[in-house]
């Protein structure tokens, strides 16, 4: 099973806990002083918000894994299609330890594919990797 992940910066933390638990009927399954995070089943997304001083508005989408197994097939999908991926390994950002492929998309909005491992007690230093492009999908 995959599952969407959407994480935006946000400039008021509780006033977003407050908009999104509305919209999505629940309150978010982690809480941090700069973090949240719900993992909703109805729509299968794993939806994730942080104000640690980033631009407000859309910071990256994902698709997490179940396993490395099935994070690898999403890779191989990448690098089948000529299309560039850094890994990370034990990338430790959002409270968690993931193993990761990040790619950028022809828009250069950031995609991360990831497996989470375990989770941490800070929200770690990750941020997404640059990535180049392919001739195909440059501006």
């Amino acid at each position: 099973m995959k599952r969407f992940h959407v994480h935006i910066a946000v400039d008021n933390l509780q006033a977003n806990i407050r908009f999104y638990s509305a919209l999505f009927g629940t309150e978010p399954v982690i809480r941090k002083t700069d973090y949240a995070k719900w993992m909703l089943d109805d729509p299968l997304i794993n939806f994730a918000i942080s104000a640690r001083g980033a631009k407000p508005g859309l910071d990256h989408v994902g698709i997490q894994a179940d396993s490395d197994e099935s994070l690898n097939e999403i890779n191989q999908r990448l690098v089948q299609a000529g299309l560039s991926a850094t890994e990370q390994k034990s990338a430790q950002c959002c409270y968690a330890t993931s193993n990761k492929y990040w790619t950028v998309d022809p828009q250069g909005i950031a995609w991360e594919a990831f497996h989470s491992l375990t989770t941490i007690p800070t929200f770690g230093k990750d941020v997404p990797v640059p990535v180049k492009t392919s001739s195909c999908c440059s501006a």
